[in-house]
């Protein structure tokens, strides 16, 4: 009996193991073209390389962002910055938000997160609605101590859903507060 289960117990370790094997670098992949496509999306036409020039900014916090230069012809004209934050209903949202040099949210996606589906899912539509301004974060200027409505802030939340809201502009903040630490060390 324990012959058995510890011959059953190797061959499936080497199946996952195998089957780990083959599909690493395919995920690996597929992720690099979803960080790509994100960085495309949020910042203005750009012919650099992004990825490739990526850099790490530490925030007052201590905590670091990435931020992904969006240069045209080897002038700033944009910047991706892929940011999160715990604060969500369910944990973790991971965003990836894009400024122009003025500090304007020229748009965002929603990377990854567990939200309440009907709810706090909605954030990539609720904060992009352009037909509800009081909403919408595309276009506006941003500024670090952006709040939603209940806490006295600009933005409206997610109707029933407050604590995702909450949490969407502090990952836009701590998006915003990367930009600015990071267009302080540039020199256009």
């Amino acid at each position: 009996m324990v012959l058995s289960l510890t011959l059953i117990s190797i061959v499936v370790a080497g199946l996952l193991a195998l089957v780990y094997g083959l599909t690493k670098d395919p995920i690996a992949l597929a992720e690099q073209q979803k960080q790509e496509k994100a960085i495309k999306e949020v910042t203005p036409g750009f012919n650099n390389n992004p990825v490739a020039e990526q850099s790490e900014v530490v925030l007052s916090t201590g905590e670091k962002l990435t931020v992904f230069p969006a240069k045209k012809d080897g002038k700033l004209v944009g910047v991706a910055v892929e940011t999160n934050t715990q604060q969500g209903f369910s944990g973790e949202i991971r965003i990836m938000a894009g400024f122009d040099m003025n500090g304007k949210v020229i748009n965002y996606t929603v990377l990854k997160h567990a939200e309440t589906p009907g709810l706090g899912a909605n954030m990539q539509a609720w904060f992009s609605d352009t037909t509800k301004p009081a909403q919408n974060v595309i276009d506006r200027q941003w500024h670090n101590d952006m709040k939603v409505t209940k806490d006295g802030g600009e933005v409206d939340a997610i109707t029933a859903a407050t604590i995702t809201s909450r949490a969407f502009i502090d990952a836009i903040n701590k998006a915003y507060e990367a930009f600015t630490v990071m267009k302080g060390g540039q020199n256009e």
